[in-house]
């Protein structure tokens, strides 16, 4: 259930119309509210307040807010547009979702609507107690200084946001989460698979995209309840087609699956236009090996971002081998679903691929490249170097094909020693 809601509330936190919708809701409520405080003991022992001092800060507020939400609205596009530009669309819902920037406008949206609501309320004579005034003076008040702390944090965040390498920290960030989500629970809580995935009845996703989620708590609960076992056939990240089954069930005695049974597992695949990070490492990986492909275009000619992504890239890796130490025996959640592990070797290909192929021709990313392999085939993880040797001796037939001085060749034959010995 949890795993099921965190994925709503972070697809709820991509849409920026849900916290100003959230906080304009709270402004109005708590103008009205205030009016009930003449009800109380309240209206006996506060001091009274002059009416024109909540009338002045509410219109500078009603003037002001506005101007600040839309100027919010301006700088905040400019930034989704330079990070798709100088990174890559794929980072666009990360920057989106920056909770800072959604605060401040819905701060200032907030804000604008409390102080025009309260306004009318005012100049229509419905704080009409003491009491009411008071409350309505100090929460103005309040709301002016949250509009002043927020305005002041977000001018040190839109600095940064949508810069390439305030971009980077979020991918990074996000695909490393995914990491260890996907270290300590290796088959998303289901069992190894043992029988070959063409056994039982193909059930197929129930729209054409990419597999974004899988509720393996409510598949559980369905194959419980109907006696049945599953085999998941595509993990998220995978491009779901009429003709590639998602998933093979079977019951325990004989007999056939159930068109109610088939319609009910399906429904627990959650297949969107786009790939999302949560439960798909592999993304998050592709996202950084885009951006340093991008950066090594002739039109941009950044081998440094290259670089740095590179060095991002061994970091993950690493946080791959550590977390996968963990003993994974009590991951079992699921008995009766079945769920392939994933592939490091695609892992590779995914992160290493794309900076091989288009930094070939630049010795200097070709060198770091290599380093940064002969690092993560120097650990202890016999996969990870079998695939780190063969990525380092795929990036050393690139470069042999695109440098063209005999010294930058020899420097790259050299840093290359590891992987051809």
């Amino acid at each position: 259930m949890w795993d099921q809601l965190s994925f709503v509330i972070k697809r709820l936190r991509e849409r920026l119309w849900i916290k100003p919708l959230i906080v304009c809701a709270l402004s109005i409520a708590t103008v009205f509210l205030a009016d009930l405080m003449d009800a109380t003991e309240l209206q006996s022992f506060l001091p009274e307040v002059n009416e024109e001092s909540t009338e002045t800060l509410l219109k500078l507020m009603a003037s002001s807010m506005l101007m600040m939400a839309t100027f919010a609205v301006a700088s905040m596009v400019a930034a989704y547009a330079s990070a798709s530009s100088s990174a890559t669309p794929r980072s666009f819902p990360l920057i989106i979702g920056d909770d800072v920037s959604q605060n401040t406008l819905s701060v200032f949206i907030g804000a604008f609507i409390y102080s025009v609501v309260a306004l009318i309320a005012l100049m229509n004579g419905l704080y009409a107690g003491r009491a009411s005034q008071f409350i309505l003076f100090s929460l103005t008040l309040v709301v002016l200084v949250v509009v002043i702390i927020a305005f002041i944090r977000w001018i040190d965040n839109i600095a940064r946001l949508g810069r390439l390498g305030h971009t980077i920290d979020k991918v990074e960030a996000t695909t490393a989460e995914a990491i260890r989500r996907r270290q300590s629970a290796p088959r998303l809580g289901g069992v190894a698979v043992l029988c070959p995935l063409e056994e039982g009845r193909a059930i197929f996703g129930s729209a054409i995209g990419y597999l974004q989620h899988i509720d393996t708590a409510a598949l559980q609960a369905r194959a419980v309840k109907s006696q049945l076992n599953v085999v998941v056939a595509a993990l998220p990240g995978t491009f779901c087609t009429p003709n590639r089954p998602i998933a093979w069930i079977s019951p325990d005695a004989s007999g056939s699956v159930s068109d109610e049974d088939a319609k009910a597992i399906a429904a627990t695949f959650f297949i969107g236009g786009s790939r999302v990070f949560d439960q798909d490492p592999r993304f998050g990986l592709l996202v950084l090996s885009e951006i340093a492909s991008r950066a090594l275009s002739p039109a941009i000619n950044d081998p440094g971002t290259a670089i740095d992504v590179t060095g991002t890239l061994v970091r993950l890796f690493v946080l791959w081998e550590e977390s996968g130490k963990v003993d994974d025996g009590s991951t079992v959640q699921f008995d009766r679903i079945a769920v392939p592990e994933l592939s490091l070797a695609d892992l590779f290909d995914d992160a290493f691929t794309g900076i091989a192929r288009d930094g070939a021709g630049t010795v200097e990313v070709v060198i770091r490249l290599l380093k940064a392999l002969e690092a993560l085939a120097a650990s202890g993880d016999a996969v990870m170097r079998e695939n780190a040797l063969r990525h380092a001796r795929l990036a050393l037939d690139r470069a042999e094909q695109a440098l063209k001085v005999a010294h930058d060749l020899t420097v790259v034959r050299e840093v290359a020693r590891f992987a051809v010995k």
